[in-house]
């Protein structure tokens, strides 16, 4: 199988900014989504470019498993302390390090994990530069500021966005985006030849690596149910749920005896591993966050539609989960926006709640973003205009449609930016 070498800039320059910092660097993110290709192969090649040995590079693939032995965190640093040249500067790059973190030691919170000693031991060495990759965030991007004390510099990567899937594929924009909606951006769906190929690859990845690595390293005393949930929540991305209302959903339509707190549990479990991302609800006006209802969305549309057997395509919840990776991706902090506005009803005022779909912060700056497929109607204009009339802010207020046209700004100041330029431009918000 032919494997395409798709460049990953953005997460190679952070690597690269964060060279020889002092810090471990925690590259994190979904399984198969591309860390070991940016670990083992683009950041490996610069350093060879840029001057460095190959002895200089210490690398290891915990989850191959040629390299078993060394889970064992003690044979892990007796074989890395071995490679540390004595005074040029030696990398080590270890790939799904959680595997050298016993699941007898996460049941006792209270004791030191022998692998983060052995990561903290290895910057006391003044030339050792550390680079781990992980996929599971209960296992790392919690404790890199904890257990690595405050040593640990993380480096989130994501499936490709359409940005990426873009520059390898080229073509009609609006063809190419159809793709990529149906079949997402992890890296090696790019090499699969045919239309069956790609549904089976992806199909695959949830049955044969995330579940399978789900069932190692939690308890999951209700495989079918983890199972009955994924399905639920790729059914209904982008919609507002919680724990109670997934429970009442699979006792009723699926027959399944659930608690809400089992749900809840596998709902944490499910965003550990990244497979899914919650977004929260934020009350634009009393700047406060609510409990619940939340909104979860896929980390890569083809993952699910894969675990939809593909029947299920609305354009609306593809677009906006598309639409809330690539603002991750850019390095922002989303959330779903609620707007209270008093109107008058009948000669009576009445308080009602509008939502935004996304409120959007990017360092100091904040965005409020509405996605519709078009806004051509005027009713469905109105709809879409209304939350964001209502803010009583001047934070930049953005709607992105589904269509080709260039960025233009209404009388009332909203920017109207065109799907495939908002995606495709990394500085669109600033047009």
């Amino acid at each position: 199988m032919e494997r395409l070498l798709i460049p990953r800039d953005r997460y190679l320059q952070k690597l690269i900014d964060r060279r020889e910092n002092g810090l471990i660097k925690v590259i994190t993110g979904l399984r198969r989504c591309g860390k070991s290709f940016l670990l083992f192969e683009l950041f490996y090649n610069y350093l060879l470019s840029d001057g460095i040995k190959p002895e200089q590079i210490v690398s290891i693939a915990l989850d191959d498993d040629r390299y078993r032995a060394y889970r064992d965190p003690d044979a892990l640093s007796a074989f890395l302390y071995e490679r540390i040249s004595g005074t040029e500067m030696t990398y080590i790059l270890i790939d799904e390090v959680q595997y050298a973190i016993a699941a007898e030691e996460l049941k006792h919170p209270e004791r030191e994990v022998r692998l983060y000693g052995v990561l903290n031991g290895l910057l006391r060495q003044k030339n050792v530069d550390v680079y781990v990759t992980g996929s599971n965030s209960k296992l790392l991007t919690k404790d890199v500021m904890t257990a690595f004390r405050g040593r640990g510099d993380e480096v989130r990567v994501y499936p490709l966005s359409f940005a990426e899937f873009y520059g390898a594929v080229g073509g009609d924009k609006a063809e190419t985006y159809e793709e990529y909606a149906l079949y997402g951006g992890m890296p090696l769906v790019l090499s699969q030849k045919t239309d069956e190929d790609k549904m089976n690859y992806l199909r695959r990845l949830f049955g044969e690596v995330y579940f399978r690595d789900i069932a190692e390293r939690y308890e999951i005393a209700l495989p079918d149910v983890l199972e009955e949930l994924t399905d639920d929540l790729c059914s209904s991305v982008g919609s507002l749920t919680n724990a109670s209302k997934i429970a009442r959903t699979l006792q009723t339509v699926k027959h399944v005896d659930i608690a809400s707190a089992t749900v809840a549990k596998y709902l944490n479990t499910l965003t550990e591993s990244f497979l899914f991302s919650e977004a929260k609800r934020y009350d634009v006006k009393g700047k406060r966050y609510f409990d619940y209802p939340v909104k979860f969305y896929c980390a890569d549309p083809g993952l699910r539609n894969a675990r939809l057997n593909f029947r299920q395509q609305e354009e609306t919840h593809l677009m906006k989960n598309v639409i809330y990776n690539t603002l991750l991706t850019r390095g922002c902090a989303v959330d779903v926006g609620v707007v209270e506005i008093v109107e008058n009803k009948a000669g009576k005022r009445a308080k009602k709640q509008y939502e935004i779909d996304f409120v959007v912060n990017r360092g100091a700056k904040k965005y409020y973003i509405q996605s519709a497929l078009s806004v051509e109607d005027p009713e469905k204009r109105q709809a879409e205009l209304r939350p964001l009339r209502g803010t009583g802010d001047f934070f930049k207020k953005i709607i992105v449609t589904k269509t080709s046209q260039r960025a233009w700004t209404d009388e009332e100041g909203i920017l109207h930016l065109g799907l495939y330029a908002f995606l495709l431009d990394e500085n669109a918000l600033d047009l």
